[in-house]
């Protein structure tokens, strides 16, 4: 699954009040996106942006002026970057208007009394973007910010097939800066829902729309500001289910997708039965009911494609490269998904070389095995083989975060610490034998109530629960008393570590 953004703050505006903000809450997104989320591509425009490389070869202005933005949104997406089962999200701060029934975004340079040929629709930027080949493409606009009296029309009643759009407010409402914060209320609110980890994440468009609702009120109200509801459009609506941040999606997520997946499918239409296996795929990868029932799409399209008149666009032939690629985007390798290169940091100098190759191909039991060295080595007890209480409340965040990373990337998100951290959250997360059993259980390491570590496969198949490696014990045999205390004091110290460090 990949990742691209195009993000635009204004500020400084020509013919319309400048604001204060907009670029701080772009600049903020952009980071928020790049550096914590991990997408591949953020293109970033503002009033103070460097230049980005075109498509041609040749460096453009990322200054906001309606020629750049329009000519980004005509070159970038005359060409497919994107497939099915990948993500484009827009975000827009500044100035918008409502003119003639249609929804307008104002760049630096838009007049007021020429919106058609100086503003930007909102209709225009959809329909390029539904060219670029990603079929979750997500809007958030903070652009009610305009000049006129509270109660003129602000923008937001287009609706806009096969998109998700989430304003800032509602059509006749404003959406407010916050001096003190040196934000608007709903960029803030935003950046703060979408950072929630655990209970109550915001991974799917409906938990972070209910989210904003309440929380951009109530920072408003706290602030002595008017009221501001954030509003959201979304077609079809079966798209509030969708996951918007895969690695914080619990186990009930993926399976109300499946639902909505089969009851498309059931209802026979196909295009939003792929689209909603697709993102199944995109969040539990080898998921075997998405891949059979993407098989079972693929011949039905074919079935219908041989039975039905050949018209433009539905042709036998074109329905089936359609369905074939859909295939191919879901069986894409962990090469092809993941593209970025992990870098190999340690705040104590140990190299993770070998554990990058061995998890590179797929060598899952000397992979663990290696984590224990490797950590060990972080933690300076590389003699002693075993780690105490002290050296975990010690242990380097970096390295943990760098193990981690290399076993998300090579496992296609099946396993990793933070895999684990995120099942331990969705069992309570609480540091509590417990919770270690109920943890042991999700993880496959405890079956009816024995620790069975025996039985762990180091394979990585459509049945392997998540999470289940690593298990990168540190106690020798001599030092085992009982499987119960060796799998304990395994989870005891990444329980710790999950308390301690941000995965």
């Amino acid at each position: 699954m990949t990742n691209w953004a195009l993000v635009i703050g204004i500020n400084k505006y020509q013919r319309l009040r400048s604001l204060e903000f907009a670029v701080q809450d772009a600049e903020a997104v952009r980071d928020f996106l790049r550096e914590e989320v991990g997408f591949e591509q953020v293109f970033y425009f503002s009033d103070n942006s460097p230049d980005e490389i075109a498509p041609d070869g040749l460096p453009q202005s990322t200054q906001p002026t309606y020629a750049n933005l329009w000519s980004f949104f005509w070159e970038f997406c005359e060409e497919t970057y994107l497939q099915a089962g990948d993500n484009f999200w827009f975000f827009f701060c500044g100035h918008g208007i409502r003119h003639q029934e249609r929804d307008y975004l104002m760049p630096c340079d838009a007049n007021p009394r020429a919106i058609e040929a100086t503003a930007i629709s909102i209709s225009y930027v959809t329909e390029r973007l539904r060219r670029c080949g990603a079929d979750n493409v997500v809007l958030f606009l903070d652009a009610c910010r305009n000049q006129g009296d509270r109660a003129s029309l602000g923008i937001g009643l287009e609706k806009h097939q096969g998109i998700i759009t989430i304003f800032s407010c509602s059509p006749r409402e404003r959406a407010y800066e916050i001096e003190e914060i040196g934000q608007g209320s709903f960029t803030y609110a935003l950046l703060e829902s979408l950072r929630i980890i655990g209970e109550g994440n915001c991974a799917t468009v409906e938990r972070l729309y209910q989210r904003l609702r309440y929380r951009v009120a109530e920072i408003n109200n706290y602030y002595n500001k008017p009221q501001q509801i954030p509003y959201i459009i979304v077609e079809p609506a079966s798209k509030y289910h969708l996951i918007l941040l895969p690695r914080q999606a619990t186990l009930m997520d993926i399976a109300t997708l499946r639902e909505y997946a089969q009851e498309a499918e059931l209802e026979d239409n196909l295009d939003l039965a792929e689209q909603l296996w697709i993102r199944v795929l995109a969040v539990s990868l080898a998921d075997p009911k998405a891949l059979k029932a993407l098989k079972r799409i693929w011949s039905k399209g074919q079935s219908k494609a041989s039975t039905k008149p050949q018209t433009k666009g539905s042709s036998k032939s074109d329905r089936a490269v359609h369905f074939k690629s859909l295939q191919k985007a879901a069986l894409l390798t962990s090469s092809q998904r993941i593209k970025s290169e992990v870098e190999l940091y340690s705040k104590k100098r140990a190299d993770y070389t070998r554990l990058r190759d061995l998890l590179a191909a797929g060598n899952w039991k000397d992979a663990d095995q290696e984590t224990a060295r490797v950590m060990l080595l972080a933690a300076g007890q590389q003699q002693r083989g075993f780690l105490q209480q002290e050296d975990i409340e010690n242990f380097p965040c970096e390295d943990f975060r760098t193990i981690d990373r290399l076993w998300v990337k090579y496992s296609n998100g099946r396993f990793g610490f933070s895999v684990q951290k995120k099942i331990w959250l969705e069992v309570g997360g609480k540091l509590d034998y417990e919770t270690e059993c109920k943890l042991g259980d999700q993880l496959g390491w405890r079956k009816e109530g024995e620790w069975d570590y025996y039985k762990i496969t180091f394979k990585l198949q459509p049945i392997t629960p998540f999470g289940q490696l690593p298990v990168a014990g540190f106690l020798d045999s001599t030092q085992e008393k009982s499987l119960g205390r060796w799998f304990g004091f395994r989870l005891v110290w990444r329980l710790v570590l999950f308390m301690r460090c941000d995965l």
